[in-house]
């Protein structure tokens, strides 16, 4: 996506030094005939040079500033939309489940240990369970479908850890 912008920024610079310098030729080739036939100069150049400004920031708009205000309102309802269970990337690269959500916070579970983070919505990226499901659903061809929540697979360290625990635990109690 980043690539289309870059693109249409580079084709709308190039088309606005060619308008300038169009419209620079226009006035100097208008003013040195002007001044010999007596008429104005430049008069078609002041014409065209805010004709092709607004050229200029309709094409920009519609390049840059609308796809942009497009991304912004589908990331807004994504982390509006949030549920438990779904797995998500923080801006900072946090990788977490959503075990609460608040009214602008959300409480992650994280890593083998099980920590618990709680973040602004602001801060969250992506939803990996969301996107895992429009990918499921675009390959089997329906409009929605339903995968359970993703799940932060344990190292076998923290599996034995565990297990450790219990033992000790179950010694205890005898």
């Amino acid at each position: 996506m980043n690539k289309k912008i870059i693109t249409s920024l580079a084709a709308a610079a190039s088309t606005m030094a060619v308008a300038g310098s169009t419209a620079l030729n226009a006035f100097a080739e208008g003013e040195a005939s002007g001044s010999a036939n007596g008429q104005q100069p430049g008069g078609m150049s002041l014409l065209s040079m805010p004709l092709m400004l607004i050229i200029m920031f309709v094409l920009l708009y519609f390049m840059a500033i609308r796809p942009q205000k497009k991304r912004d309102k589908e990331l807004k309802e994504m982390q509006e939309s949030l549920q438990v269970g779904d797995e998500i990337v923080t801006g900072g690269g946090i990788v977490g489940i959503v075990v609460s959500v608040g009214e602008d916070t959300v409480v992650i579970e994280t890593g083998g240990a099980k920590h618990k983070l709680r973040i602004k919505n602001w801060a969250i990226t992506e939803n990996v369970s969301a996107a895992e499901r429009i990918k499921e659903a675009k390959a089997a061809g329906k409009k929605s479908a339903s995968v359970a929540s993703a799940a932060v697979v344990d190292d076998d360290d923290d599996d034995k850890k565990s297990k450790k625990k219990n033992k000790k635990k179950e010694d205890e109690e005898e």
